[in-house]
């Protein structure tokens, strides 16, 4: 089975970036998150519900929604908090890619280890820039926010399709399809994958350069 995989190019600062890739990734988990399941024998069940929060960012000018549940934040939180530092480090030259991976378990005989596919993949490749004065910051910040709500519109688009997603499994077999380990919603089985390259954090692209002042000049 071939995963579906959706690539975003992000630049910005680097203390945008954990908030960029969190309203993304908030997004999509949104759609991939159902409330915990319940059976009442080992194919009947019902769904509770999930909650939803907003949530405003301090270094863009953009609100966007996740699931109501600490336990998952944080768990993203710390998966993009280790790519950001590295990403922001001397040891990388300000460019790099995060995945967020969703993937369900095959069972395999005895002594053989259990198999992972995955079937869907989001990924935002970022690269950093430097700003010369404050109104190519602000500038900047604009164009960041009507970047990410594009990008967020284009989610809810895809979400919409009826694309393949695995099938409800019974209770026997609900782990190799959903992770369980969360108290208050259920996701599918996903992970985190990241890289950065180079070693010096690079100062803005000419091309972002000429945006900027071309727009400045208007």
């Amino acid at each position: 089975m071939n995963a579906r995989s959706q690539v975003f190019d992000l630049t910005m600062e680097g203390r945008q970036v954990d908030e960029a890739v969190a309203s993304i990734f908030h997004t999509v988990l949104f759609h991939r998150c159902l409330g915990k399941y319940m059976y009442t024998g080992d194919a009947q069940y019902s769904i509770g519900t999930v909650g939803y929060s907003d949530v405003d960012c301090d270094f863009i000018d953009f609100t966007y929604v996740c699931c109501t549940s600490d336990s998952l934040t944080q768990r993203v939180k710390r998966a993009i908090n280790l790519f950001s530092e590295k990403l922001r480090s001397n040891e990388s030259c300000g460019s790099g890619q995060i995945s967020l991976e969703f993937f369900q378990k095959k069972k395999n005989r005895w002594l053989f280890p259990q198999e992972s596919i995955p079937w869907e993949v989001w990924t935002v490749h970022l690269d950093l820039i430097k700003h010369e004065n404050e109104d190519e910051r602000q500038l900047c910040r604009e164009n960041v926010s009507d970047m990410l709500t594009e990008k967020v519109i284009y989610i809810t688009e895809l979400m919409n399709r009826h694309d393949y997603v695995p099938k409800t499994p019974s209770q026997s077999e609900l782990d190799l399809i959903f992770d369980t380990s969360f108290p208050d919603v259920q996701p599918y089985l996903f992970k985190f994958d990241y890289s950065t390259t180079g070693s010096t954090v690079p100062s803005m692209g000419n091309a972002m350069k000429k945006i900027i002042k071309e727009t400045l000049a208007m």
